[in-house]
């Protein structure tokens, strides 16, 4: 299906994109990695063509992607502390680079994924969380979130076919030419503190439910999306009714925050002996919403994907604790 296909990912050298550039790759498809090497954590790829790109400079994002025949637009600043610590440059990167890129998909009518986040929805307020629930950031991520979500909506109307994905709450690791590439989500930070047999701590209440998915299931919704829109971009009855589709991409395995550290610590005690302590402290951040509910529609991206996740949380952590070797662990990021 994506055999010679030349598929750009932006942000390639990311948490997820790093991931989604290989999965392009073992469907046989063609990869341009763009990414402006600012935060990446991997800086080459051995079977895909590697563009040192800032998304924010136009001229240099259309040449790299002139050939390509889709877009898995991933770049952004990415996270509320980022975001807030550099309003400015979190704006112009997710904002005016997101509009960048669909210009480009626009005047070329080729297909857009889009990485949106359950930020846009704010304190939700019916479940579960759908693909039209109203959104109302409570962050400045969540609102430049939003913003693509309207540019993209608008830009793409009756000429190119999208889909944008509120995506859950992410964990796992996964390896990429010779890189463990993670992330700091609450899942994977008490895995590290379980492995270096220290605390999970939680800011209280930590009965809030999450909705989680792991980062290699994310990229498999990617392929499916990307295989998807190239056929209906390609189809003798596509109309001037496309544009772009909202998807919540979401694994249906709700847990909240106490669950999680009450699920590291009896594997851990499992598969090393010992069961790390759980600490309770007070939740110091602002702008998250505090609802007790999180959990999110999976129908949409099973009934137009065909889309199954294949990672189950306690698989991971079991896996994980198994496996890794005792290393140092993170104090300074919480949950």
């Amino acid at each position: 299906m994506l055999d010679s296909r030349r598929i750009a990912v932006t942000g390639a050298g990311g948490y997820i994109g790093s991931r989604v550039v290989h999965e392009f790759l073992d469907a046989g498809a063609e990869v341009i990695a763009i990414d402006d090497r600012s935060g990446n954590q991997v800086s080459s790829f051995s079977d895909a063509v590697f563009e040192t790109v800032d998304i924010r400079d136009n001229q240099a994002l259309r040449d790299a992607l002139s050939d390509s025949d889709a877009v898995c637009h991933l770049a952004a600043v990415s996270g509320i502390p980022d975001c807030e610590s550099d309003p400015d440059r979190a704006f112009e990167i997710n904002v005016q680079g997101t509009e960048n890129v669909t210009w480009h998909c626009r005047n070329r009518e080729i297909p857009l994924v889009f990485a949106s986040s359950m930020a846009v929805i704010g304190e939700p307020v019916e479940f579960p969380i759908g693909a039209d629930h109203r959104r109302d950031p409570v962050s400045l991520y969540g609102l430049t979130k939003k913003m693509n979500e309207d540019d993209i909506h608008d830009l793409t109307r009756g000429r190119v076919p999208a889909h944008l994905f509120l995506t859950a709450n992410l964990y796992g690791t996964h390896d990429c030419e010779g890189v463990t590439v993670g992330k700091e989500t609450v899942i994977n930070i008490f895995i590290e503190r379980a492995l270096a047999d220290r605390p999970l701590t939680i800011h209280r209440p930590g009965t809030q439910t999450f909705d989680f998915i792991h980062v290699n299931d994310v990229a498999r919704a990617y392929r499916h999306s990307v295989t998807s829109l190239l056929e209906q971009a390609n189809s003798a009855e596509a109309t001037a009714d496309i544009g772009a589709v909202d998807i919540p991409l979401a694994s249906g395995e709700q847990l909240s925050v106490i669950d999680v550290a009450e699920l590291v610590q009896r594997v851990c005690g499992e598969e090393r002996g010992h069961e790390p302590e759980i600490n309770y402290v007070e939740d110091p951040r602002e702008s998250q919403p505090t609802g007790p509910d999180f959990t999110v529609d999976t129908e949409p991206a099973r009934e137009r994907l065909g889309f199954e996740t294949e990672h189950t949380v306690e698989g991971t952590v079991r896996r994980a604790l198994r496996e890794r070797e005792k290393q140092p662990a993170s104090d300074h990021t919480k949950y």
